[in-house]
């Protein structure tokens, strides 16, 4: 059974996916470290992130591995480096060149693959485009005010003011829904969450009843 969750920065995609997964015991990936080690690779490079040709290269030759939780880049655990700022505000331009996209995504099919086709995968994109025939689709929402206070304590912008922060993560929302290659929107089937006013348990108990209704359904047929 594929989980998949799916929705902007700032709304608990990752406490909310790990929880699931942890609840079930399913593997975990989290979809957003690829490209982000994707983006480091590039920028390791040297190569202007803006040029299509020499990025998908670049990434194309790059080791991309998620092992136990971490992001690899080469055979280098690079979790920490990935969420720098300088990967940040390169990711939106790396992740939306098609060619890119389609090489990532194919790693994230293969990570799943090789671990029994049981997982839960949070993204931006993981039930509309990476598995649109996930068992389980969720899209995670929040208040604007929300999302920004919530990101402004994350460690890679632990310190900025809300107000940046909601600036920054408005403009990411415009870049990843109006980009050309799987824009980031709620699958037609996805159950839409707003945790504006949950707590994270709270939400981790609404995908778990989800999935306890998918698995019965299952067992149905």
């Amino acid at each position: 059974m594929v989980i998949a969750i799916d929705g902007p920065g700032g709304v608990g995609k990752s406490t909310v996916a790990k929880g699931v997964a942890a609840a079930r015991g399913l593997a975990y990936l989290d979809t957003g470290s690829t490209y982000r080690a994707a983006t480091l690779a590039v920028l390791r490079s040297g190569v202007d992130p803006d040029d299509t040709d020499e990025t998908t290269t670049v990434v194309a030759s790059a080791d991309i591995a998620y092992v136990d939780g971490v992001v690899c880049l080469d055979g280098e655990r690079v979790g920490a480096e990935v969420r720098r700022a300088g990967v940040t505000a390169a990711v939106s331009a790396v992740s939306a060149i098609p060619q890119v996209r389609r090489h990532i995504v194919e790693m994230q099919r293969d990570w799943v693959r090789a671990h029994g086709g049981n997982a839960v995968v949070e993204g931006r994109d993981i039930g509309t485009v990476v598995f649109p025939d996930a068992a389980v689709k969720v899209y995670l929402t929040a208040r604007p005010e929300v999302r920004a206070a919530r990101r402004s304590g994350d460690p890679e912008v632990s310190g900025n003011n809300p107000c940046v922060v909601a600036r920054e993560l408005a403009e990411r929302d415009r870049k990843d829904s109006t980009r050309a290659a799987s824009p980031l929107v709620p699958a037609s089937d996805a159950v839409i969450i707003d945790t504006s006013d949950m707590t994270a348990a709270e939400v981790i108990d609404r995908v778990l009843a989800l999935v306890d209704e998918a698995a019965g359904s299952d067992e149905d047929v």
